[in-house]
């Protein structure tokens, strides 16, 4: 099919389809009469439609769209006596399902009573139907994959444990078994258990059990033994590339289950007994791919050319020839993948990390005890073996030298002597082993420490891993998979790790292609003498120009630091770039405005096309343009006339003559040193090379930044808070963060304004009784403390469903009008309630929000609670986007929060509403703005009491004001009053700030009122005193700090209580919050489902432990709606094979997390909201959509409340979008 041609058929199609007329007669629900169930029709269309076609996608779509599994297939099952075509054919349905991407097992879940059975007849197709094609053994492999990466429903969970629990081990050795037994001793308690229950069984039950407990190892022994026997790949064969694609289906299915710890524990240790990795690494498949792979290796540039005269035909074959090729490479990577997981530095029983050292000590005790074995019977063949150190003979060439020298019995009697006992007779298999088993690894996490953070020509273009956009979900991909579950925290970041590198790398490649490709380089035919090898070379010149790209006239190394102790890589790599920017000024300005810690591209081409060849967006970009070389550096920034780098700040960069520019960039030192490597190895200098530089956009440029900050998450130690960890692996109880399981869970809580009034405080809490401790009714007014008695565990009426309301006043804040505190004036839902009750209790609280339920009045609500009733601690806000932020930020300043300790970290707060700037500086400047209005109003307060001296000049002497002058009189006053038996005119006359309140535009005191509520504004106005003096204590610190970027600091760490940024800001800060110590206790973070699983992740962490060791995270909220936008993924391979698309919320979703539904939407007429409320539980409608006039009235011009328009299949397109964002450009122009 030709590339980027839309499988999916038109709706003209679908409907004079025989597939289509089928269903109407058999099983669409729209069918007013359906003929009975008949098994010959199920066969039928197997044999016609999907093996006659050999699974041809459309008509496998056709049947999809039907709905032949949900109306057909499934109901009519019946496991016993169903044909094989039957079985096939549900496979095949939901694997489509899944390639879809919709909800896969909904028709299997409804009726589950038949698939435990109906699993039983697909393992025995696996061992048994020989009859079946590889194709169709492909099927039913992908099948059982989708099966172990669905462990969340329990009707498939039951199942599988039946294949991977302890009794997987009757498949190993009498010797390992008893190995394993000696390492875990509770697991020989159970063996035994086992052991009697199946001597109670039945012989057919017992069979069936025994037929359960070996599939996997019989799978495994049949995979072997075909790849063991295959005798060679033929490029054009079609079953040698199903063949192939099968053996990559295998291998992706073993992969899935070991990188789940349930399905692992076991299962990885009877892999192990059979030695499946090294015999696959040794098969004679891996040969014949290898050999394969080899006679494909054809210049690149001679097949470009090739193809130009070409026939039609000879490209579909080299098509097929560069396929098998191609999953030849595949395949080998796979492999690869699959070792490195089998091999993976955890303990399979105990789930727990294995740290390095723990390895190293693993690894020394393997070689001791085979050193002791050759020492007790072989000290003559082998004499300086045992008795020489450790890291001397763990070497790979080394160790095999020495087996090398022994017969077959003397490696046998080794073998045998080690523990666990090796039994192979086949001696080079043997040897494999051995040396596996003893030689040393790199770690994990030094290999991710020496990987290049840049990606180089070799993966940018290297389409098993980086795959082109077109990807329809057909095949598999050598990518690390996000599903439900991960081994560690350390294999968990190492995915994210990956997949963010290599979703970062496919944009890169966009980026790469469409600049160079606008740069037309061509090659002169001139050439000119290389100044180091004194060689003549071909020159590139470039025939067009790009606004991100220019051609590069000198690059030098200036710099190349000393290794640190312990590394093989420089410390640090620099090098000048110059280029003439010969273009219009305002490109020029952008180059010039290249920041420090930007990204660029140094870029190769050595191009053979000829002067005036057109660049062709149908043929591969590489041959064309020549493409050799990728490398990726650092700004450090522009240079000036003297060669010296130009520090950013606020002074103005010097005025340049000319058109030549030098910039300083850093290299990355891991690959510099492996350049370096190959070069005294005989391969070409790149640095000598480069005649390229390109440039991104900042926004989508923050790749490297990212990758520094997962990398150093798992350089530390990073701590999740222990209530979250098994939430975040996929393990344990879902509902184990819940509020209501939570050890310090807490019943009483101050609510603040959350209610309007004692009404809406009954109406909100439904399914409890409420009793108040203030009998007067009079008095029942917000705002209330509440107590849940549910959530006592003991004490009076502990457990019941009792809420005791506690009503109290605000105390009196000043007698000005701002005094007066901001409330709320939304009615929360009872469902909206409940969410902020979660919120403001300790755990993990997950609320799904549909459109229009008010998810960010909730999460401002929570906001408020927390900081009234915690003023100590701090909580941190994130979201996915600037406008978010922004929306959040403008409700809380609507609401009782003091300004002064709100703070917005990032770009984007210039698009607030607001005249206030929340940014870092913007909140040091008002600090500072404020601290001398509070210092005048000392003044003023001096001036008033008549005290002589310069009081109000710093708030250290403010202070020393308030201790000797405010707080005596205040002291004095309250002595005197207490001794008049409540008389008002003494309260009034000796009140001593009356001349500070003069200026009030009404009387201060009341004489009509009672003397309590005179004494109220009094106190009050002392309140409104001793806050001023409080502010200018907290301010003394930006007094005596004169830096900016201390008080910023300052202000980061102490004073700010609610501080805001986006998922992408985190990631990129980590550092430096960490580093000047900013502290948190509370996260909240708003449109959770479209942030992508390692940016949510990342902002659990912007701290270090404390004292104890542990995370002091207390809440986490998260609030979002999976069934909207998912993260955006731009490569679907990375989008759908790889799961990227999946944030953690939905992640938590999946797994059961306990969640909050918002059911009510305010913000779509009812009759729009029956467009998707399906997808939610019981999304209803509030009042005022359905009573108000402008949610009942016509929109003018529109004949309906909402119209869909029908776009014809013209010229076999339909609806496209010719350039990007034509629809937009559209609508500004027709507007």
């Amino acid at each position: 099919m030709p590339r980027g041609q839309n499988t999916a058929p038109t709706v003209e199609q679908i409907s004079k389809d025989r597939i289509t007329l089928l269903s109407e007669q058999y099983w669409a629900s729209y069918a007013l009469q359906r003929r009975a169930y008949d098994r010959l029709v199920v066969d039928e269309i197997y044999i016609k439609e999907l093996l006659g076609t050999n699974f041809n996608l459309r008509r496998i779509i056709l049947l999809e769209f039907s709905q032949y599994l949900e109306n057909f297939l499934w109901p009519n099952l019946n496991p016993d006596q169903c044909s094989p075509y039957h079985v096939m054919s549900v496979c095949v349905m939901v694997n489509e399902k899944f390639r879809e991407r919709v909800q896969p097992w909904d028709a299997i879940t409804a009726h589950p009573e038949h698939f435990g059975k109906f699993l039983s007849r697909v393992m025995h197709l696996c061992l048994e139907g020989d009859e079946l094609s590889i194709k169709e053994q492909t099927i039913l492999i992908m099948f059982l994959d989708h099966c172990f990466n669905s462990l969340e429903l329990d009707v498939i969970r039951s199942q599988i444990q039946k294949i991977v629990g302890l009794t997987i081990w009757t498949n190993l050795t009498s010797e390992r078994r008893e190995y394993e037994f000696q390492k875990t001793p509770k697991f020989r308690k159970l063996w035994k258990l086992i052991c009697k229950k199946d001597e109670k069984l039945e012989n057919e039950e017992l069979q069936t059990t025994l037929f359960e407990r070996t599939f996997l190892r019989k799978l495994a022994e049949k995979f072997l033994h075909l790849i063991e026997n295959i005798q060679s790949i033929n490029n054009t064969d079609q079953y040698s590339y199903e063949t192939v694609i099968y053996a990559e289906r295998f291998l992706e299915l073993f992969t899935d289950i070991i990188v789940q710890l349930p399905t692992r524990r076991f299962f990885n240790v009877v892999l192990d007994n059979i030695n499946f990795v090294i015999r696959c690494f040794l098969s004679s498949f891996i040969k014949s791919l290898t050999k394969t792979n080899e006679n494909m290796d054809i210049d690149i540039t001679q097949t470009f050319i090739k193809k130009k005269i070409q026939t039609e035909n000879d490209e579909e074959e080299e098509q097929q020839q560069q396929a098998t090729s191609k999953t030849a490479n595949l395949f080998h990577k796979m492999l690869t993948n699959f070792k490195f997981y089998s091999n993976f530095e955890i303990n399979d029983t105990t789930g727990e990390t294995l740290t390095q050292n723990e390895m190293i000590e693993k690894h020394y005790e393997k070689v001791l005890q085979l050193q002791t074995a050759i020492f007790k019977h072989f000290r003559e063949e082998m004499p300086t073996f045992p008795l020489q150190n450790i890291q001397s003979i763990d070497k790979r060439d080394i160790l095999n030298d020495e087996f090398d020298k022994l017969t077959d019995e003397q490696l046998k009697s080794i073998a045998s002597s080690l523990q666990p006992p090796i039994q192979i007779n086949n001696r080079e298999l043997l040897i494999e082993v051995l040396i596996s088993e003893h030689e040393r690894v790199q770690s994990h996490l030094e290999s991710i420490n020496t990987l290049p953070l840049y990606p180089t020509e070799e993966t940018i273009w290297d389409e098993d891993i980086v795959p082109t956009e077109f990807y329809n979900g057909e095949t598999c991909l050598a990518l690390p998979k996000l599903n439900l579950q991960f081994l560690t925290l350390h294999d968990y970041l190492l995915r994210n790790f990956h997949l963010f590198r290599l979703e970062s790398t496919y944009e890169i490649r966009q980026d790469i292609e469409d600049s160079v490709s606008r740069m037309k380089p061509w090659q002169n035919d001139a050439t000119i003498i290389n100044d180091k090898t004194d060689q003549p070379q071909q020159q590139c010149i470039f025939g067009g120009w790009s606004r991100m790209a220019q051609s590069i006239t000198n690059f030098t190394i200036v710099e190349v630091g000393k290794a640190n102790i312990g590394e093989l890589h420089p410390s640090r790599v620099r090098a000048d770039v110059t280029l003439v920017l010969n273009t219009r000024a305002d490109i020029k300005q952008e180059w010039e405005n290249l920041r420090r810690h930007d990204i660029c591209f140094l870029i190769t081409c050595k191009p053979l096309t000829k002067v005036g060849t057109t660049y062709d967006y149908r043929q591969p970009f590489i041959p064309q343009v020549g493409l050799t070389y990728v490398r990726g550096c650092e700004i450090e920034g522009m240079l000036n006339i003297d060669g010296r780098v130009i520090e950013e700040g606020v002074d103005e960069k010097p005025v340049f003559s000319g058109d030549t520019r030098t910039w300083r960039v850093w290299l990355d030192p891991n690959q510099y040193q492996a350049d370096i490597q190959a070069t005294l190895n005989g391969s070409e200098d790149v640095y000598d090379t480069f005649n390229i530089l390109m440039r991104r956009k900042p926004k989508e440029n923050n790749f490297k930044a990212v990758l520094e900050t997962i990398r150093d998450l798992m350089n530390t130690n990073a701590v999740v808070p222990d209530w979250l960890q098994d939430l975040i692996l996929g393990y344990g109880d879902p509902a184990s963060a819940h509020y209501t399981n939570m050890k310090n869970k807490i019943p009483t809580l101050d609510w603040n304004d959350t209610f309007i009034d004692v009404k809406h405080l009954r109406a909100s809490f439904p399914d409890y009784k409420i009793r108040a401790t203030e009998d007067d009714r009079s008095k029942h007014v917000p705002p209330f403390k509440l107590t849940f008695c549910d959530l006592r565990s003991k004490g009076e009426h502990a457990g019941e469903k009792l809420i005791i309301l506690e009503p109290y006043k605000i105390p009196n804040r000043g007698p000005y009008p701002f005094n007066k505190p901001r409330q709320n004036i939304v009615r929360f839902t009872p469902t909206q309630i409940e969410g902020i009750k979660a919120g403001m209790q300790p755990g993990l609280t997950l609320i799904v929000g549909p459109p229009g339920t008010g998810k960010t009045d909730v999460a401002v609500q929570i906001i408020s609670n927390i900081y009234h009733n915690y003023p100590d601690q701090r909580t941190l806000i994130v979201t996915h986007s600037n406008q978010a932020l922004n929306q959040l930020f403008e409700k809380i300043m609507a609401l009782d929060v003091d300004e002064r300790h709100l703070l917005r970290l990032g770009h984007g707060e210039e698009e607030l509403e607001t005249d206030k700037d929340f940014s870092r500086y913007g909140r040091v400047n008002y600090i500072l703005k404020k601290r001398l209005e509070l210092l005048e109003q000392v003044e003023y307060l001096q001036k008033s009491l008549h005290v002589q001296g310069d009081l109000s000049y710093t708030c250290e002497t403010a202070a020393h004001f308030y201790m000797y002058n405010i707080l005596s009189r205040w002291e004095e006053y309250l002595s005197k009053i207490n001794q008049s038996n409540n008389n008002l005119d003494i309260l009034i006359n000796l009140f001593p700030f009356k001349e500070f309140f003069s200026n009030l535009n009404h009387n201060l005191f009341d004489n009509k009122q009672t003397f309590e509520n005179n004494l109220e504004i009094a106190q009050g106005c002392y309140r409104y005193i001793q806050q001023i003096f409080t502010q200018l204590e907290e301010f003394r610190s930006f007094e005596l700090m004169r830096n900016g970027s201390d008080r910023a600091k300052y202000l980061l760490v102490r004073e700010a209580k609610i501080i805001a940024m986006t998922c992408t800001h985190a990631a990129l800060k980590r550092h430096d919050l960490v580093e000047c110590g900013f502290k948190y206790d509370n996260i909240l973070m708003e449109e959770a489902a479209q942030i992508l699983e390692i940016e949510t992740f990342i902002p659990l962490l912007l701290q270090t432990s404390d004292q104890q060791g542990r995370n002091r995270l207390k809440r986490c909220i998260m609030i979002g709606d999976h069934h909207q936008l998912p993260p955006v993924i731009k490569n679907m391979a990375f989008q759908k094979y790889s799961n990227m698309e999946q944030a953690l919320f939905t992640r938590l979703v999946r797994l059961g997390v306990p969640t909050i539904d918002l059911d009510a939407q305010g913000r779509a007429r009812a009759s729009l909201c029956s467009l998707y409320n399906w997808r939610y539980k019981n999304l209803g409608n509030l009042e005022h959509v359905l009573q108000q006039k402008e949610f009942k009235t016509t929109n003018a011009g529109f004949v309906y409340d909402y119209q869909l328009i029908n776009v014809e299949n013209f010229n076999d397109i339909g609806e496209s979008e010719p350039i990007p964002y034509f629809y937009q450009v559209n609508y500004f122009y027709n507007r």
